[in-house]
């Protein structure tokens, strides 16, 4: 009998731990799932799928296999230094008329188009897990600016809710600053339980498309995961998107792995004046979900870019490959492609997204 209650009460611990440890979120309520069933997305089993058959390898032995492997770890797989990082003065940067786009390491960036100002997966914790005191940590040492002194932000855009993309610190930080938020199906309701107005929430689908104070964005497919706890795996969707100004175009990859949807977005979309490709986190075992840079470049071709900034590494070490082997291997895939017109900035380094005289130094060095 003692054990039973032992066992129960771990049982109702783990329950109420998983359902109210805010950096969690919150799973979608049954009304917002049954609208979620309307989605070509949303299986009968209540999770969003991908379009195309996407298996990661989950056996025993791969699992062990990979565990193994982190525990090793890879010497080179941080930087021995903290890196390089240039201050982001926000008072150099007024709402002007020249597009252009900062980046902070890993997928956040700022977006500044047509006196519009845009985060994109604004993560700016220092370690990428619900328990950032045991994470891993960045590699900079702290941001190219300081939160509380960012100015208004008018939209901000996430790609989907893992960790290095919706951090919890950062919207908590940020929220009293954004006009809106326009996010994947069911992420919206992590960011109620974190306090943000639900009025300023916008969940979109796959092809959904927004007109909003002049700009044109749309949600577009990616091949990825979702999932923030042991019991919500693909309860919410993943996306890339479109964020169409004026006169500018611009393509964010999200997390994905290569696929015929590239293609499709291009056909739609395309030709881009900017994409922020992924080329980083990747892994034979994973392959299905994040691009090796080689594929990098594909899609970029197959959305059919001008300019490219590859994202998703220079902050954390997520994968076990060397921590300048995704920058290095995609700017040697895109001279192999004969794809002259890629910019690897410096993090905080603004890019001018209508000038030729682009960043391209090799800074990792």
């Amino acid at each position: 009998m003692i054990a039973l209650i032992i066992v129960l009460g771990l049982v109702g611990l783990t329950y109420l731990f998983l359902s109210y440890y805010p950096p969690f979120g919150k799973m979608a309520s049954k009304e917002r799932l049954s609208k979620y069933e309307q989605s070509e997305n949303f299986s009968h089993k209540r999770k969003f799928v991908n379009r195309v058959p996407t298996i990661m390898e989950n056996s025993f032995k791969e699992t062990v296999s990979i565990l193994i492997d982190f525990i090793k770890g890879n010497p080179n797989g941080r930087p021995k230094n903290a890196i390089p990082i240039e201050k982001l003065k926000l008072s150099d940067h007024p709402n002007d008329t020249q597009p252009k786009i900062t980046w902070f390491g890993h997928s956040a960036l700022l977006l500044e188009l047509d006196e519009k100002r845009i985060l994109l997966d604004p993560m700016f914790g220092g370690a990428p897990t619900p328990f950032p005191i045991f994470g891993i940590k960045r590699y900079s040492k702290g941001l190219p600016f300081i939160i509380e002194d960012l100015p208004t932000i008018d939209i901000v855009i996430i790609s989907h809710d893992h960790y290095d993309h919706l951090d919890y610190g950062s919207i908590r930080k940020i929220k009293e600053k954004v006009k809106q938020f326009i996010v994947p199906l069911g992420v919206g309701s992590h960011l109620e339980k974190w306090g943000v107005n639900p009025e300023i929430i916008i969940e979109l689908d796959w092809w959904d498309e927004l007109h909003h104070e002049g700009l044109k964005i749309a949600s577009t497919p990616a091949r990825h995961f979702s999932g923030r706890s042991l019991t919500d795996r693909d309860t919410t969707l993943w996306c890339s998107w479109v964020i169409k100004g004026e006169d500018t175009n611009i393509f964010f990859s999200g997390d994905s792995g290569y696929g015929p949807h590239f293609k499709e977005i291009g056909a739609k979309y395309g030709p881009f004046d900017l994409t922020l490709m992924e080329c980083g986190q990747y892994d034979r075992r994973w392959a299905a979900i994040h691009m090796t840079p080689e594929e990098t470049v594909q899609a970029h071709l197959d959305v059919k870019g001008k300019i490219m900034i590859p994202i998703h590494w220079g902050a954390f070490t997520l994968a076990l490959h060397d921590w300048t082997d995704p920058i290095e291997r995609v700017t040697k895939a895109a001279q192999k492609e004969r794809l002259l017109a890629i910019s690897t900035p410096r993090i905080g380094e603004t890019v001018y997204i209508d000038s030729e005289d682009y960043p391209r130094k090799v800074w990792w060095k």
